[in-house]
């Protein structure tokens, strides 16, 4: 009897101090639905943007992606991302992304033939406005101490 109290409340123990992961893996299947598709960036502002460059996405400056083409594939979450203007880098990348029950699109630029499970790092970002046509993905960045936010507006291409 003693020994299956102390299984119990060792059970107990263990599962009420389980740690919540900071990136929820419980995908909100309805928003990822909306999304799946090709889109491009129509445009990227935030305050200061005369003034202050902005690195996105540690590719190129947030000015290049308007215009980018993006695919997300819902149905297996991977997708592509491309620069195309103009004047900046040329740059495309496989991608890996979800969206999660808090509303964060998790996201990953993949190098050819790596498995997402191989790359360490990606990016957390706030899917807001979601509709059929269009949605906005809003990043946070710190400038002088201050967060900002970045908001990347997505149109849907045909």
């Amino acid at each position: 009897m003693k020994k299956n109290i102390l299984i119990i409340v060792f059970s107990i123990f263990l599962f009420g101090c389980k740690s919540k992961s900071v990136t929820n893996t419980n995908v909100d299947n309805k928003t990822e639905r909306v999304i799946k598709g090709n889109w491009s960036i129509s445009s990227v502002t935030y305050p200061g943007s005369d003034y202050i460059k902005v690195k996105s996405f540690d590719v190129e400056d947030s000015k290049c992606f308007v215009g980018s083409e993006w695919s997300f594939v819902s149905n297996n979450n991977k997708g592509s991302m491309e620069l195309k203007k103009s004047g900046c880098s040329a740059y495309a990348t496989p991608i890996t992304w979800y969206i999660n029950q808090e509303g964060n699109m998790v996201l990953k630029f993949l190098d050819e033939g790596l498995k997402s499970k191989k790359v360490k790092e990606g990016y957390i970002i706030k899917v807001s406005n979601a509709s059929e046509n269009s949605f906005q993905l809003i990043d946070k960045i710190n400038v002088g101490g201050k967060i900002t936010d970045v908001v990347y507006q997505f149109q849907r291409i045909n």
